[in-house]
């Protein structure tokens, strides 16, 4: 039997990569809580001033905080780039972009994971919006969505044009997030 008769169908191929990235991260996870586990939380709330950042985005340039202001933003964080339910979560916003972008309100998916992963994982999906990266976790510390994992939990921050935060919202459904944080946007600007 040649090589060429072992490999795998090209459907195939995509899903178990997904599956090898989830469980990759899992594991990382693990050993982080294991190692992490007595670190400060931040906790914000709504009305709480966002704290300030300055990322590279998934596109090459840097967001700041401060040259958004005047105008809603959405920051949906998310665990792992390549893994199930980050892939189903920034396609979701993905799917309703166009509507998004209606409200005025500019929107970012973001990880700590490097700009380089980021962007590969934002072309995959040819996405239309930044992923921002958080290498260092510093945001994410200050944002209280570091997880003793090392990596972000799934949370989305609503920040009104003042800079202060209208919602947080801790119990994501990445299948419908798209579709929720339009409906969530609709309810805090109008």
């Amino acid at each position: 039997m040649t090589y060429s008769a072992w490999r795998l169908p090209l459907q195939l191929v995509k899903p178990l990569r997904t599956i090898a990235h989830t469980l990759g991260a899992i594991a990382v996870g693990a050993v982080n809580t294991l190692m992490h586990h007595d670190e400060p939380v931040v906790e914000l709330k709504p009305g709480d001033q966002a704290p300030d950042f300055a990322l590279p985005g998934s596109d090459g340039r840097t967001y700041r905080l401060q040259e958004l202001a005047g105008q809603p933003l959405v920051i949906a964080w998310f665990p792992k780039a390549f893994t199930g339910g980050c892939t189903a979560e920034c396609k979701s916003l993905r799917e309703n972009s166009a509507a998004l972008r209606k409200t005025h309100a500019r929107h970012f998916a973001a990880s700590v994971d490097t700009p380089e992963l980021n962007a590969k994982f934002a072309a995959s999906l040819d996405l239309d919006y930044p992923i921002l990266s958080d290498v260092t976790k510093s945001v994410a510390r200050a944002y209280g969505v570091l997880g003793a994992s090392g990596f972000a939990s799934r949370w989305t921050f609503y920040i009104g044009a003042d800079g202060r935060i209208l919602e947080i919202d801790k119990k994501v459904s990445a299948s419908s997030h798209g579709a929720d944080v339009l409906s969530k946007l609709t309810d805090l600007t109008s």
